[in-house]
């Protein structure tokens, strides 16, 4: 009976140490993910209007979508956008995969750049677009480039249409122009009868003869009021 116990506690010690040496002599190596390849695009705006700032640039990087379409009715972004300046709804849409805006007003004649950085691997477009903020509803910009393909030092220059949004009436009223020519309101309710983006045909302003509008001929523009250069860097 001793000799078998003996021989029992033999072979148990001889099990644990057999397990002790498997676990110190565990090759198993966890894998570190791989970060995501980058893609780096510098996004540089101009304002060549005359007395037009520009709302606070927005830079937005989309899975292959448009911001708007001429003859088709705006979104609740674009809206809020083309009346105030507001470009948070549009950035915070679901659609967005990076974006990135300017702090202030881009004020006639000043230039300012953005960067903006994606992952590499997906069908990505950009949109790039702000607000004439001496006017009702128009914007200026460019929607749906595509930079799946484009290689490093690539560089492409736009000079975009200005857009009237459709979704407010251009009276050129006080209390109706969200820019420093009035300091009115942002984005008013309801939506004028068009309700359609199309391409702007100007301001009037008080000097050509409408007696109600806030705007003077240092208001008045013509196509294009923004470039935009865009570079892809990394």
């Amino acid at each position: 009976m001793t000799i078998r116990l003996l021989r029992m506690s033999v072979a148990t010690a001889l099990l644990i140490m057999l397990a002790a040496c498997s676990d110190d002599n565990d090759d198993s190596v966890t894998e570190v993910p791989e970060e995501p390849e980058m893609r780096t695009f510098e996004v540089s705006v101009f304002n060549l209007s005359a007395n037009q700032p520009l709302s606070p640039i927005a830079v937005i990087a989309s899975d292959g979508g448009m911001l708007w379409h001429t003859g088709e009715a705006a979104s609740d972004g674009l809206e809020a956008l083309a009346e105030g300046g507001d470009n948070s709804v549009l950035i915070g849409a679901d659609s967005t995969l990076g974006s990135t805006s300017g702090d202030a007003p881009l004020g006639a004649g000043e230039s300012e750049m953005l960067t903006l950085s994606l992952e590499a691997g997906s069908e990505t477009s950009i949109s790039v677009a702000s607000m004439l903020v001496n006017t009702n509803d128009a914007f200026s910009g460019i929607t749906g480039v595509d930079l799946t393909t484009w290689a490093v030092g690539e560089t492409k220059t736009y000079l975009p249409a200005v857009y009237d949004a459709g979704t407010e009436e251009n009276t050129e009223m006080a209390g109706t122009i969200p820019g420093p020519a009035d300091g009115g309101e942002g984005v008013s309710e309801g939506r004028e009868a068009l309700d359609a983006v199309t391409m702007h045909s100007g301001v009037v302003t008080a000097d050509d003869g409408l007696p109600d509008s806030v705007l003077d001929s240092s208001h008045r523009f013509a196509n294009p009021v923004m470039k935009i250069i865009i570079s892809r860097v990394e």
